[in-house]
């Protein structure tokens, strides 16, 4: 057997400093044949800007939207990548957003993010429209914006590969990864006028000490009690987290950016349904009392050699046909026909 192809750095540990760029592209022969020329310029681009201060740990990760997979490489697709679901009632909704091209870059310097998401961009060419920026930051002792210890469950090392790089289950699309993000805004006035018990019940974790509650404490709505996800047996199913806090003060704008990468978006999609229309239904994630999911967008990260050949792919004119493995919603459940998921 060949060696497995290293992926992108989608299982790094958590930097100062991040980019999340999330853009469109025109629908044009010219931008088509632009960026897959960028897929094979990507890596050197990130090593010119990272070599000027390697102690500083520069990465860029990128990924495709469905629709951008079939216009920019046609068949085959990664066989799970499909248009954001959204969950959830009007009230508190996963709403799907634009995306064809997701940029996550992390540095231990804010600088370095900057130099090389200005490059990225520059040479992604005049048909990538950015339509969501962020600019991350590490806050205090990896706390989110609400002051929670953000992150505490990621696997690490090869634990954090194994949940996050494709294997023989999709063998075209090995070494590669599945990513889901979120842009969130928080109502820092009512989050702050909780008390700090009430606080820690929602999120199900002490705030002080980061230690997670006891069942008898913990209710079945609390965050964590929503967002962990077992196989069929028993086994709690990983992803890694790169969250990162964001925010304007002057503007009143504080948030979280979430990320989540895994070897399948199924794990994160079961998450988004228990935390947007409840487990059951109706028991839902009350830290959405306070926080509003404001972007979503799933894309597919290609393995390292894969990035590298796309950019001589010579795409068929007829788009990807559906996945054939019936797929029809996170862990089987719900609905890809309407890209909406609620009670």
């Amino acid at each position: 057997m060949p060696p497995p192809s290293p992926p992108q750095p989608v299982a790094e540990p958590a930097t100062a400093a991040a980019i999340f760029i999330v853009g469109t592209l025109a629908d044009d022969a010219a931008t088509h044949a632009q960026v897959r020329a960028w897929c094979g310029d990507l890596a050197a681009l990130v090593r010119a800007v990272g070599h000027r201060a390697p102690q500083d740990h520069l990465s860029c990760v990128a990924g495709f939207g469905a629709e951008a997979w079939d216009r920019l490489f046609g068949a085959p697709r990664p066989r799970e990548l499909h248009p954001f679901i959204e969950y959830g009632p009007p009230e508190r909704r996963a709403v799907a957003t634009p995306g064809d091209v997701l940029l996550h870059l992390r540095a231990d310097r804010m600088d370095l993010c900057f130099e090389l998401a200005t490059h990225l961009v520059a040479a992604l060419g005049p048909g990538f429209t950015a339509v969501d920026e962020v600019h991350g930051f590490r806050n205090f002792d990896m706390r989110s914006m609400i002051g929670f210890v953000d992150g505490t469950e990621n696997p690490q090392g090869q634990e954090a590969v194994a949940a996050t790089v494709i294997g023989a289950e999709d063998p075209d699309f090995a070494g590669g990864s599945y990513v889901i993000v979120q842009k969130y805004l928080h109502d820092m006035q009512g989050w702050n006028a909780l008390p700090v018990e009430v606080q820690e019940r929602i999120i199900g974790r002490t705030k002080l000490s980061d230690i997670e509650l006891d069942d008898a404490t913990k209710p079945s709505w609390a965050h964590n009690a929503l967002t962990v996800i077992e196989d069929e047996n028993g086994e709690e199913i990983d992803i890694v987290r790169g969250n990162m806090p964001f925010g304007r003060p002057g503007m009143g704008e504080f948030g979280t950016y979430f990320i989540g990468y895994a070897r399948s978006p199924r794990p994160i999609e079961q998450m988004l349904e228990n935390m947007f229309v409840g487990k059951p239904a109706g028991n839902y994630d009350r830290l959405l009392d306070f926080s509003t999911a404001v972007t979503g967008g799933l894309f597919f990260v290609p393995s390292q050699d894969l990035l590298q050949a796309l950019s001589e792919r010579d795409p068929q004119s007829e788009p990807a046909p559906p996945t054939a493995d019936g797929y029809t919603g996170s862990l089987c459940i719900g609905s890809l026909k309407g890209q909406t998921h609620h009670e």
